[in-house]
């Protein structure tokens, strides 16, 4: 299995697992990502996870031009994307209870596992905002959305972060362009994840360093 989907499908897996656990008083809880409560948080991750089973229904674009980094470009997040993307989060949230949230986020990744399994590796989609991405730079984006966003419900509902290896692997490597993180910094993988999304606070000397590595710093939203 390709190592970016193996790594979508252990996160979406894991935060499965941790879906079954929960109750109403902890869909209520707030987030590290305000204003969502953890039931619009997973409504916002649901949505995010079932994406691709839709993109490839449509028509293929001609070829790439965006990869997963250039996809969390600041340009694209502006003011009135982000209000929207919350807004959507939170309109989702209020039309599900608890049973169909957290049911729905597992039909909603499996199905996308399943459209990948079926697409040729050379497969180009279309994003929402317009872009055209290899299949595996968007997937890439997925495995993003639901292991940082993980990291936020965790800290939500007073859990240790589950990051998958498969996951953070997969992060870490576009995060760090594929280098690895200075030795001085001293972090591992779950460490500069947190760092580098703005989920852990940075020092101005780490901060310099990642700069020097190359790190690059992605506008996603919290």
């Amino acid at each position: 299995m390709d190592p970016v989907r193996a790594a979508f499908r252990a996160e979406c897996v894991r935060l499965t697992e941790v879906l079954a656990e929960v109750d109403d008083v902890d869909l209520d809880r707030p987030t590290p990502c305000p204003p969502w409560t953890v039931r619009e948080l997973l409504a916002h991750v649901r949505t995010g996870a079932g994406r691709l089973a839709d993109m490839l229904a449509a028509p293929a674009p001609p070829r790439a031009e965006v990869d997963a980094a250039r996809y969390f470009g600041a340009a694209k997040f502006t003011p009135q994307v982000d209000a929207d993307r919350i807004a959507g989060g939170r309109r989702d949230a209020r039309q599900v209870h608890r049973e169909a949230l957290t049911t729905g986020f597992e039909g909603a990744w499996r199905a996308a596992d399943v459209a990948v399994a079926a697409a040729p590796s050379d497969r180009v989609v279309r994003t929402r905002h317009g872009d055209a991405m290899l299949l595996t730079e968007f997937l890439r984006t997925r495995v993003v959305e639901v292991g940082v966003h993980g990291l936020d419900l965790a800290a939500a509902l007073d859990r240790p972060p589950w990051l998958t290896p498969h996951a953070a692997a997969v992060i870490a490597d576009l995060l760090t362009a594929g280098r690895p993180a200075p030795a001085a910094l001293g972090w591992d993988r779950l460490t500069l994840i947190r760092k580098t999304t703005g989920r852990a606070a940075l020092t101005g000397p780490e901060r310099a360093a990642s700069d020097a590595a190359g790190f690059r710093w992605l506008a996603f939203g919290r």
